[in-house]
């Protein structure tokens, strides 16, 4: 044998070292990743006052049920860079104009609130923001907040999508 193939490799000529540095390193970076993350993208408020976040869901439940008894149903369609929505159900008189939210279900930045103005009968419109292909859920109101009407939209708006009132409850604790 000759004297060179009794001598080691040095450490850095050796796989394992590596290995065994590359998991701690693998960990660090995947940290480092995990807080530029969460310094871009601001978590949500969390509501402080819980009794009147409480009262204001009251509120929304009691215009879903003002909604389903009146009936209402409203139909949305895009035609032509206008949104057009057709309003059915039991109403005295037709308001004068509508409160659209477009709420996105993540990015609270991008939300959206149209007024769409009445266009004779049960016909109402307004020009169609651009809007990020997605899921959206969408709000819809009378001008003095008495009813709403809601639903779930996946732009880009390919197909007429109706809104109904929520009869959906969540269940009451003791």
């Amino acid at each position: 044998m000759t004297h060179a193939a009794l001598q080691p490799k040095p450490w850095y000529r050796e796989f394992w070292p590596w290995f065994l540095m590359s998991l701690p390193a693998t960990a660090v970076i995947a940290g480092v990743a995990t807080v530029v993350i969460a310094i871009q993208s601001a978590d949500g408020m969390v509501v402080g006052d819980y009794y009147k976040a409480g009262l204001a869901i009251n509120k929304t439940l009691a215009r879903d049920d003002a909604a389903h008894a009146m009936g209402l149903t409203a139909t949305l369609k895009s035609e032509n860079g206008m949104l057009l929505l057709n309003l059915g159900g039991h109403l005295p008189r037709y308001p004068d104009q509508l409160s659209l939210t477009l709420a996105h279900p993540t990015r609270s930045g991008m939300d959206q609130t149209l007024t769409l103005l009445h266009a004779g009968g049960s016909q109402y419109r307004v020009a169609l923001p651009v809007m990020p292909a997605g899921k959206w859920q969408l709000h819809l109101a009378d001008g003095t907040a008495t009813w709403r009407l809601s639903g779930i939209v996946h732009t880009p708006l390919d197909a007429p999508v109706t809104l109904s009132a929520s009869t959906v409850r969540p269940p009451q604790g003791d």
